[in-house]
């Protein structure tokens, strides 16, 4: 497979931008640690290894300036997100250039998840304006029963390195829009973008002390110091179900608030009466979007046998034909995975599927060249024992078995302790129906491929998490529910 090599151009605009990075907004620390482009693995960037103590003085100055933030109006939450969108927009260029340097997504997609992380911020400027409220009479008509909302105070946000932006906009709006102040943690691997976002946020008019942002690569310390000061009183976590697990152990010491999107083992179904050019666009969207690395990445990929050798053929041709090189290169369209210990995982699944008996296709391993790189993958005839079928594959593998009824599939779709997200393609409605009821997941794409919705909660069931993000129900995470009555005097 050939490698498309960065292009000097764009590399020289990416290392402007990289340059152009202002940590002076993040407390300072005694030690550093360094930042890899995931295409060549040298280093990019130093910033602050945050110790739990930093983390504590950054809660301090969250919680003053929060206390002031939860006063302002609704309106004048709203503005300033607004004007947090267009500062975003306006940055664009710097942002998609950090993005895909540090995490390696090819450039278009960089572009891609700037406007999605910005409409996140514009959807959450508007949400400011309509949270929910109540007034009623109570049953028996002696009472007024007035329930309103308030902000649920200090959120400690936990983000993953897939989508460095998208998923730290993702909470940092929402919180800001209910009135709550927030101390954000980035992945050590991509945080460059946080620590940007950061500062454009303060020039739009964020108050300077409201969102604290800690890099660090002692992510237990930060977590275990700050769920135990009983200031803070929520926590916003995507990630792993291990890691959730033991988050929300160490929330359930303060009560404290959580919302957590975590591992995800989505199914596709494609039935015999799907539109098989539909079925496999969908397919390539759903399975490779950020090169297969997201959490509702199509993982197992069940094929109904009428339809399953044409789709085999068309989908493995789609497969095969995407662009592997550097992402500051335009033609790209597959770039690096995030890591060696990424490329090591993908490399035994692959081996392990292939010696249980699935068949490779195409693909199948990683070039010999610098960088984290792997080929995008097919394995046709998957068998239910390999590591594959129960494995979060995060990378651009996918794995392709068949089945015969709609009654065999849902079983085996639902056979998993994750419920995050599931495709299905077919033309018959009711199948649709019936079918995206029968899932066990949070979320469910019916002929379509791209599940993400700044109006739509994203979320999922089981072991896949708790609450969501977007839509109304994200505002709502960062609320809390309070009741007043009002006993009622005759008056004659």
């Amino acid at each position: 497979m050939s490698y498309f090599e960065p292009d000097a151009e764009l590399l020289a605009a990416s290392d402007a931008a990289l340059a152009s990075i202002n940590v002076g907004r993040l407390l300072p620390a005694a030690t550093t640690f360094d930042v890899h482009d995931p295409a060549t693995e040298q280093v990019i960037a130093s910033l602050p290894d945050h110790t739990p103590a930093d983390a504590l003085i950054a809660l301090t100055k969250a919680d003053a300036a929060g206390k002031e933030w939860a006063k302002t109006s609704p309106r004048k939450r709203s503005d300033v997100l607004h004007a947090v969108y267009a500062k975003l927009i306006e940055n664009k260029d710097t942002l998609a250039y950090v993005i895909s340097r540090e995490m390696g997504k090819p450039l278009a997609e960089g572009y891609a998840e700037v406007q999605y992380s910005a409409d996140y911020v514009r959807w959450f400027a508007e949400e400011a304006l309509r949270a929910q409220g109540l007034y009623r009479d109570s049953p028996a008509g002696d009472a007024t029963i007035l329930v309103r909302r308030s902000p649920v105070g200090n959120a400690v946000l936990i983000a993953p390195w897939n989508f460095p932006m998208a998923m730290a906009t993702r909470k940092i709006a929402p919180a800001l829009a209910a009135g709550c102040a927030c101390v954000v943690k980035p992945a050590n691997l991509t945080p460059l973008t946080t620590v940007i976002v950061l500062d454009l946020m303060i020039q739009a008019g964020v108050p300077e002390d409201l969102v604290q942002v800690i890099t660090t690569t002692d992510a237990p310390g930060f977590s275990s110091t700050l769920l135990a000061d009983q200031r803070v009183r929520k926590i916003s976590f995507t990630g792993s179900t291990p890691v959730g697990s033991t988050l929300m152990g160490l929330a359930a010491k303060n009560i404290v608030k959580s919302s957590m999107e975590l591992g995800g083992n989505a199914p596709l179904l494609v039935f015999d009466d799907a539109d098989l050019e539909r079925a496999v666009e969908g397919a390539i969207l759903a399975k490779m979007r950020n090169g297969g690395q997201t959490c509702v990445a199509a993982n197992r990929m069940f094929i109904q046998s009428g339809i399953a050798d044409a789709f085999v053929e068309k989908f493995t041709a789609a497969m095969a034909a995407h662009k592997l090189g550097n992402a500051m290169n335009k033609e790209t369209t597959l770039g690096p995975v995030i890591d060696d210990r990424a490329v090591k995982r993908l490399q035994h699944l692959v081996d392990d599927a292939v010696a249980k008996g699935a068949t490779l296709l195409t693909g199948g391993k990683s070039p010999d060249r610098p960088g984290h790189f792997f080929e995008p993958t097919v394995l046709d005839n998957v068998p239910a024992n390999a590591d594959i079928a129960t494995t979060e594959i995060f990378g651009p593998v996918a794995a392709i078995s068949r089945f015969d009824t709609q009654e065999e599939v849902i079983a085996k779709a639902n056979d998993t302790e994750f419920g995050l997200a599931a495709f299905v393609f077919t033309q018959d409605l009711d199948r649709a129906i019936n079918v995206a009821e029968a899932l066990e997941t949070g979320m469910v794409g019916i002929n379509n491929g791209l599940l993400s919705n700044i109006a739509a909660p994203f979320g999922g069931v089981k072991a896949s998490g708790t609450g969501r993000e977007g839509g109304a129900e994200g505002l709502d995470e960062y609320q809390e529910i309070r009741y007043f009555t009002m006993k009622r005097r005759e008056t004659h």
